[in-house]
């Protein structure tokens, strides 16, 4: 990308060496005219019922790649892609009815405001970025009606944090323009919830760009950080000065095209867990939890003892060994979930006592062997003295002395 970027830049130079030679030899001393954003980027000059702003254009082909993501494969996702993340939400959609969007905006206080929105679409010629852009705040009208046309043509909008910011943002925008706002019509999926399941207990942030690093392997070179995009497009405002626009819309590019391959790599865990590359146990951690929370509990079992396989830190090895046990006793295989409990007792870990009384409860309820259930309730009385376990010694001891006597006699 560091290869694009310098190519972008030299393209700018030659434009600018074309505007000082205009200027050469007219014999006046005077400064030549700053260059407008459509002379440094290509593009047109907008024009609706309401005025007119900026847009512009990028293609990616398919042949390119973008870290472990071909650009061609974005179009050969399934119909049914994006369903298991969105919980059946999103049944079936083509990769082609999808919108990535993203905004640069003015701030995240009252009154801010989206002076750019990009918008990325699949397409046979590739990956396609349209970028929308007010020169000014009075051009807002015009960008919205604009943006509203184009996401027409779309079913699923594809976010990341949009949910809670980009579109209740534009859906604002709308409002204060008095114009119909675009998202009622569209699915919208925030693959933020999907990428911190899978990677927050093993990175330390899920940041787009952290993602793009550490997921996709793309490390951006010379990248605008995201703080200084608002305090950049007041001075452009200030100064007129074009120049300091070309690294947001490069910022805003590269968000936007990583959100497009992360789609491609996210999804296909949920949907088909052992398709997706995840070599670290604590991914398939988050995953089990969500397969768990939506009631896949073999499949969840399945991840978790895959995870164990994998190795994990030992807060998270001795919970996966309870939450697979404890998976095993509600699916009725009660063997199983004996083995996972006694696996559990054999060090010192925060669930060892409360698998001794789950082993105390299977061996006087399933092998109605009240001696060793006797002998699990007393190992988890000397690690945890409740009055459940006091009361259930006393009873235990009771039938281990009445079957004694009984043999006795």
């Amino acid at each position: 990308m560091e290869i694009e970027r310098q190519d972008q830049l030299a393209v700018l130079r030659r434009r600018i060496a074309r505007i000082d030679r205009k200027y050469a030899n007219t014999g006046r001393r005077t400064r030549p005219a700053r260059p407008n954003i459509e002379q440094l980027l290509p593009g047109e000059i907008v024009r609706t019922r309401f005025g007119e702003h900026f847009e512009t254009e990028k293609v990616w082909e398919p042949h390119r790649r973008y870290g472990s993501v071909g650009i061609g494969e974005l179009a050969e996702l399934p119909v049914d892609f994006l369903y298991a993340l969105s919980e059946g939400a999103i049944p079936r959609s083509h990769p082609r009815r999808w919108a990535f969007l993203d905004t640069e905006t003015t701030g995240l206080g009252a009154g801010s405001y989206a002076f750019l929105v990009g918008v990325g679409s699949v397409g046979t010629e590739g990956f396609r970025l349209r970028q929308f852009f007010l020169r000014a705040e009075d051009e807002e009208h015009s960008l919205l009606s604009r943006l509203a046309e184009y996401l027409a043509q779309f079913e699923v909008l594809i976010t990341y944090n949009g949910k809670a910011y980009d579109q209740p943002l534009l859906e604002s925008r709308f409002r204060g323009a008095r114009l119909p706002h675009p998202f009622s019509g569209l699915a919208h999926l925030d693959l933020l919830f999907g990428a911190r399941r899978l990677w927050k207990l093993r990175l330390e942030s899920c940041r787009l760009v952290e993602l793009e690093n550490q997921i996709l392997g793309v490390e951006r070179q010379g990248d605008l950080p995201g703080v200084m995009i608002p305090y950049c497009y007041f001075e452009y405002q200030r100064t007129q000065e074009a120049f300091q626009l070309i690294p947001i819309f490069h910022h805003n590019a590269m968000d936007i095209l990583s959100l497009a391959c992360l789609t491609a790599v996210v999804p296909l865990a949920f949907r088909a867990p052992e398709e997706a590359s995840l070599r670290h146990g604590t991914d398939l951690i988050g995953l089990a939890r969500w397969m768990l929370k939506c009631g896949q509990r073999e499949e969840a079992a399945r991840l978790l003892r895959r995870a164990v396989s994998l190795g994990l830190p030992d807060h998270l090895l001795f919970r996966a060994l309870w939450d697979t046990a404890a998976i095993y006793k509600r699916l009725g295989q009660f063997d199983a979930a004996r083995d996972g409990f006694a696996e559990l007792v054999n060090s010192r870990n925060p669930y060892r006592a409360r698998a001794y009384e789950e082993l105390a409860k299977h061996f006087e309820r399933r092998e109605r062997d009240y001696v060793q259930a006797l002998r699990m309730t007393q190992n988890a009385l000397a690690l945890d003295g409740t009055a459940a376990l006091r009361r259930r010694e006393q009873r235990l001891s009771a039938r281990v002395a009445k079957a004694a006597a009984a043999m006795r006699s």
